[in-house]
């Protein structure tokens, strides 16, 4: 049966509601372009990770665990505490302006619900009812039908900044009292790099209860622009699986901001064994293995993948600090300058012999 918002809901929620029609959806220019997209789900009750998995429609529990950081260990049934942020990872895809999940969750109506419940309650503000009501047709956006399915637009976007630096587009719910340069600082992101990704000409543009876009810094890689998984984009302290399923990399800031991977031992969607991982050269290396030597380290790196191959590249590294040169050069001439030092007072001491016979 149909239903819409009642009006005593829709009261106490008036100022969220508005600021919400001031949010526009995230930027995304570069058509057909697609990427790892990040939001930051605050569960609004306890739960577990089993229903926010569900709840996004996330396929594999590990993909949600290596968004978070989590072990792989960590049970389904794992408690989410009311108000915790829990990332939710997802593929997404430019088009008209901005990006969509390529498989957006869909959310099926429940007796009650309102469209300005399911945005803001359900989904804890991720989207606008107006973005809900759009991406579904609704003609009218008070009258939903019990059992009606839902596909929910979670913010993200592919687009670049500039300047070579890669990054993943989070969408952060901003909290009252928020500033951009303290979101700057949580995250390691520069001001003006949030003002610009969200259309913000001065700070005090940001609103509460909305979310924006923040450029969470992702480590590099050897991926190959033709690679199927291509830009392969892993925030810091979260791990992705690749290479349909066979690959695991992780990103980490003391790992010099490169991006570490290795076999993931886990079943592949698209092999029966997964293909071999191995370097060419005389290291015989192996994905993720290294071998070192005298200033000098070469690690096997991933390179991405086609749907016959996995590709690696081996990946040499200088380990000697930059100093070195500089400490060599002056060691060097500091021995050079005791050596002349001592010869001068040998010749001079055979000098003094001479005279005194």
């Amino acid at each position: 049966m149909a239903m819409g918002i009642s009006p005593a809901a829709a009261l106490p929620a008036l100022f969220l509601v508005y600021a919400a029609v001031m949010a526009d959806a995230f930027t995304c220019n570069s058509t057909g372009a697609s990427c790892n997209g990040l939001v930051g789900y605050v569960s609004p009750n306890a739960t577990t990770l089993s229903h926010i998995k569900t709840l996004f429609a996330i396929k594999n529990l590990r993909s949600l665990l290596g968004a978070n950081g989590l072990s792989l260990s960590t049970p389904s049934n794992q408690t989410v505490a009311a108000n915790q942020t829990i990332r939710i990872p997802f593929p997404c895809i430019c088009g008209n302006g901005t990006g969509r999940p390529k498989n957006p969750p869909v959310y099926k109506v429940v007796s009650g619900d309102g469209l300005d419940h399911i945005a803001r309650d359900v989904f804890s503000g991720l989207v606008t009812y107006q973005q809900i009501q759009e991406f579904n047709h609704i003609k009218d956006a008070s009258v939903i039908l019990a059992g009606q399915p839902l596909k929910i637009p979670l913010p993200c976007s592919c687009d670049e900044l500039g300047g070579g630096e890669r990054f993943v587009h989070y969408g952060h719910m901003v909290e009252p009292g928020s500033t951009v340069d303290g979101l700057a600082q949580e995250f390691g992101a520069s001001p003006e790099a949030i003002l610009r990704l969200n259309g913000l000409s001065d700070p005090k543009d940001l609103m509460a209860n909305v979310a924006i876009d923040i450029p969470l810094k992702a480590c590099t890689s050897m991926v190959s622009n033709s690679s199927l998984d291509y830009p392969l984009l892993v925030a810091n302290g979260t791990y992705s699986f690749t290479a349909a399923n066979c690959v695991r990399c992780k990103c980490e800031a003391a790992n010099n901001w490169t991006l570490q991977c290795e076999p993931s031992q886990v079943n592949s969607s698209l092999w029966r064994v997964c293909p071999s991982m191995q370097c060419e050269g005389s290291e015989n290396l192996s994905l993720g293995n290294t071998t070192s030597s005298s200033c000098s380290r070469t690690t096997c790196a991933y390179a991405g993948y086609t749907n016959q191959t996995i590709l690696t590249v081996l990946a040499p590294e200088s380990t000697c600090p930059a100093s070195d040169d500089n400490n060599n050069n002056a060691t060097k001439f500091s021995c050079w300058s005791w050596s002349f030092i001592l010869i001068w007072i040998h010749l001079m001491m055979l000098l003094c012999l001479h005279f005194v016979q």
